[in-house]
């Protein structure tokens, strides 16, 4: 039971920061969105920074686990372009409020701070993704074709959050097609 009402604490914070930010939403809130007592949440976490660790933790572990299949189970190019037709999806879910490592990163400018080390660390995930599809495809400059993926994805998700949601992933899926086939891959 206790790691239900961890959970739910966690995935409460998370709706609730998504949607109103970091900083906007307080912990009085949290506890009220989700029933859980005061000292049911010191109990499992040390402070607000450690519960926005935990929920961007949450966030960061299903995307790991679909990249981790498309990487073992597809082609490398096809895994590289499943990423932008997942963006697709997500972009155009009704409930799409932008990036939430991006927001945090925002909130929390310090670099060395915890909070944008987790961001910082979920977008390195993302590149070292693109880095090792494209190497198994022996795509020259691995590492700088997968930062202009990267640009492409992040592009897309900032976009989609600026305009509202419509066809950014799809055209940056056709960008990076286009790149790859420039790249000879």
């Amino acid at each position: 039971m206790a790691s239900s009402k961890r959970e739910h604490l966690v995935n409460t914070a998370l709706g609730l920061f998504y949607r109103e930010g970091f900083h906007a939403t307080g912990i009085d809130r949290i506890l009220a969105e989700s029933g859980v007592a005061k000292m049911t949440l010191y109990k499992h976490f040390k402070s607000k920074d450690d519960l926005i660790i935990a929920a961007l933790e949450s966030r960061f572990a299903p995307a790991a686990e679909r990249m981790a299949w498309a990487f073992t189970h597809l082609p490398p190019r096809d895994a590289i372009l499943r990423v932008f037709d997942g963006l697709h999806a997500w972009i155009s879910d009704q409930e799409f409020c932008g990036c939430a490592f991006i927001n945090a990163a925002a909130e929390f400018h310090d670099r060395d701070h915890p909070v944008h080390r987790i961001a910082a660390s979920y977008k390195a995930g993302t590149q070292a993704y693109f880095r090792g599809a494209l190497e198994r495809l022996e795509a020259a400059e691995p590492e700088r074709l997968a930062r202009q993926l990267q640009y492409l994805m992040e592009g897309a998700i900032s976009m989609a959050h600026i305009e509202g949601p419509s066809d950014q992933a799809l055209e940056a899926r056709d960008a990076a097609d286009r790149l790859m086939r420039a790249a000879g891959i």
